[in-house]
């Protein structure tokens, strides 16, 4: 698939707690090479607040509508910041789908028995890390050791204040969503996943790959997206 006249042309992507927006980078070159006109969010991850505030800057920057995508966390931010007039659709991969109310934290609250628990460390100063020993298993089990080993090392600090922000009123009852599920992930469980695509009455569609496929399988998730891209006008 390639840009269309009937199809979304511009992405905005938006990456979760723990890393930044450079994960993005396999997912953009797919895009960009195709004709879409990609933006990369860089969020702080300090608040909700401000984490959408940054992305509705973004979006502001952009002519004409876009697609919003949300990794991990920001699947959060996408909920609240979708409500901007000039997103037309929205693209959740592995990531939260809150409703009115909800945050991280409470969706997190009560984990299914057996479930992998992420490794996250005690906060400090009001955030958090991932234990960097742990990090390639639980987030980035698929992707090239090397590169896992730098994601843990580079880590962003994921404040508390975003891990609790509440979202007001998700974009997604009124926008028309699609959810990629990671089906061996072990930060957010595959069934907490489909039941927040369910919930969220999002197209689903699902691959092998761990929590950071968005960079391990560009192509998967790039797929998604423009599927999203070119049917996000006809499902307004």
């Amino acid at each position: 698939m390639s840009v269309t006249s009937n199809s979304i042309r511009n992405v905005v992507l938006v990456h979760g707690g723990f890393v930044d927006g450079s994960g993005w980078e396999g997912v953009h070159r797919i895009l960009a090479a195709k004709g879409y006109n990609v933006v990369v969010v860089q969020n702080p991850t300090t608040s909700l607040a401000d984490d959408v505030a940054v992305t509705r800057r973004a979006l502001a920057s952009l002519d004409g509508p876009a697609i919003l995508v949300g990794h991990s966390y920001g699947g959060v931010v996408i909920t609240e910041a979708g409500n901007d007039p000039k997103v037309a659709g929205l693209a959740y991969i592995a990531a939260f789908v809150p409703d009115s109310g909800e945050s991280v934290s409470s969706l997190i609250a009560n984990p299914a028995p057996g479930v992998p628990v992420p490794p996250i460390l005690p906060p400090q100063d009001g955030f958090l890390f991932l234990d960097r020993d742990k990090f390639a298993d639980s987030f980035a089990a698929d992707v090239e050791p090397a590169k896992a080993s730098f994601m843990a090392a580079s880590q962003v600090p994921w404040g508390l204040e975003a891990l609790g922000g509440a979202v007001s009123e998700p974009a997604w009852k009124a926008k028309p969503s699609w959810y990629l599920v990671a089906a061996d992930d072990r930060m957010i469980p595959p069934p907490a996943q489909r039941f927040m695509a369910e919930r969220a009455q999002a197209k689903v569609t699902e691959t092998a790959g761990s929590h950071a496929f968005y960079v391990s399988k560009p192509e998967i998730v790039a797929e998604v997206i423009e599927t999203a891209a070119q049917n996000a006008l006809a499902h307004a």
